[in-house]
């Protein structure tokens, strides 16, 4: 059987619907960012990231850079080993009381990545929980689908952000079955927050344990970054809190944080991070300088926040639709696969502007969009360079413009 044609087959199908994914070839500049070299023929030598996950830029902040660097002076690179085998280094105990201490828990677990991070423990509850439901947002991120998916747990998907059909179904479910109300702060895609409180009261209300997924707010919300959960008042009610140190605090990893019996229940069951070789301590050290930094400093959150606001005003001066919301994340629409791969094309050929795609899977098909992520560290000329150039490509190109 040749196996490359029924590859190439559906390779030529994805591309044909204009959602074949081709990867930015960068090479960030330490201490320059957003700025990045570009290793793509037809892009200029330069460009500016807009879509970078880096929210803050603390992946180059001196104080990183030299906790990782001085790290790695001490440790050398490599953890040696899984946690349980060699593994565990003193950065990493230090990390996880740091994570600890932010979020107001007793304990933490660290993780190679945030997408392990929910696979292994929604996976690890589900599983072990006797007779468990996990009722889960049907927008929720594909690391928390497939942690419910391969926990085998019987689920239930309530609509997006809407608790009281969250109370419907919590409602109809045995009143003695553990139960897991599993979902997401700041949706990554639509820049929505949810309504925390009102699931949390939901969730309380039938017994329920909360699972919050914090990856796109820790760092960015509440007085020292601890995310929406910290911002609400809320996150001492929350029974789980997940996150990442691979977007606002500018390092890798994934996390969950919660009481010390839990979390002891997650390190001792869960295959993703029993068999999975430890973070090196540099990445640990790192991340632990960055969380320590953005819990007292607010220069970082003030800068960006005045420039997501500054953005979203030139864009509707502009008649250039993005969607409302109320976090950091500006979804600029499209709707159409094959003319947002060519916006995001022009926009690097012509004028040195990163910005990847966003089609199918990622989002649902006729939502195609181009999703800017405003950092402290953009200028104000660069916002103006962005917006110009938007300008002329939705009259080129002929997009309809937002109504006012």
């Amino acid at each position: 059987m040749d196996f490359d044609a029924l590859f190439t087959a559906q390779l030529d199908a994805l591309k044909d619907e204009g959602n074949y994914r081709i990867f930015a070839e960068l090479e960030r500049r330490c201490g320059e960012f957003p700025r990045a070299k570009s290793h793509d023929d037809e892009a200029p030598d330069e460009v500016t990231v807009w879509c970078s996950n880096d929210y803050l830029g603390m992946g180059q902040h001196p104080v990183v850079r030299q906790a990782m660097k001085d790290t790695i002076d001490s440790c050398g690179c490599g953890a040696g080993g899984t946690r349980n085998i060699s593994g565990t280094n003193h950065h990493h105990v230090l990390l996880e009381q740091e994570l600890a201490d932010l979020h107001g828990k007793e304990s933490a677990l660290l993780f190679t990545s945030g997408y392990v991070s929910n696979w292994a423990a929604l996976s690890t509850l589900g599983s072990r929980l006797p007779d468990c439901v996990i009722l889960s947002d049907e927008l929720n991120h594909a690391s928390m689908i497939e942690g419910i998916r391969h926990s085998r747990a019987n689920k239930v998907i309530w609509k997006h952000n809407d608790p009281e059909d969250l109370d419907r179904k919590l409602a109809a479910l045995p009143a003695n079955a553990p139960k897991i109300v599993a979902f997401e702060s700041v949706y990554s895609m639509d820049g929505d927050i949810c309504p925390m409180q009102e699931i949390v009261e939901v969730a309380e209300k039938h017994g329920a344990m909360t699972y919050l997924d914090e990856v796109h707010a820790v760092g960015l919300y509440g007085p020292r970054g601890g995310g929406i959960s910290e911002r609400e008042g809320l996150a001492d009610r929350i029974t789980l809190i997940e996150g990442t140190l691979g977007k606002a605090y500018g390092v890798v990893g994934g996390y969950i944080t919660g009481s010390a019996a839990m979390c002891d229940f997650v390190r001792s069951f869960a295959s993703g991070f029993i068999f999975t070789t430890a973070l090196p301590p540099a990445v640990a050290a790192a991340a632990t300088a960055s969380i320590a930094h953005l819990k007292t400093s607010q220069i970082e959150r003030e800068r960006q926040k005045r420039q997501v606001a500054k953005l979203r005003r030139m864009l509707d001066q502009r008649g250039i639709p993005h969607l409302d919301n109320p976090s950091h994340i500006i979804p600029v629409m499209i709707k159409d696969p094959v003319k947002c791969r060519m916006l995001s094309d022009i926009l690097m050929r012509d004028y040195g502007i990163y910005v990847q795609p966003i089609n199918y899977p990622t989002v649902p098909k006729g939502t195609e969009r181009l999703r800017f992520t405003p950092s402290p560290l953009h200028t104000d000329a660069d916002l103006d360079h962005l917006v110009e150039a938007l300008t002329i490509l939705w009259k080129q190109c002929a997009i309809a413009h937002a109504v006012a």
